[in-house]
């Protein structure tokens, strides 16, 4: 598998829009607070009612793949992701 940086990733994950408009749309596995892994196959960057680069979280919105939100907003800690468009998440 290949192997993405963790700063790469979150470069990507700042995207929001491509140039036609469209939402920018990735795939994100991630350890949650319980300690359970998540997958969401598509999904979309949003904001957090929190300070982001001070808490190091990043706001994930599941949806499909046409962009559609299916879900709310989850908040992702960036050490607790391992995976980012099937690229294996590396310091």
């Amino acid at each position: 598998m290949e192997t993405i940086r963790r700063h790469e990733a979150l470069t990507d994950m700042e995207i929001h829009e491509d140039n036609q408009g469209k939402k920018h749309i990735f795939s994100i596995r991630f350890v949650n607070k319980q300690g359970e892994v998540v997958y969401l196959p598509y999904a979309y960057s949003s904001g957090l009612r929190a300070d982001m680069k001070k808490n190091r979280l990043r706001g994930v919105n599941p949806c499909s793949p046409t962009g559609i939100s299916t879900g709310h907003v989850t908040p992702v800690s960036i050490d607790n992701i391992i995976e980012y468009n099937h690229q294996t998440v590396i310091l």
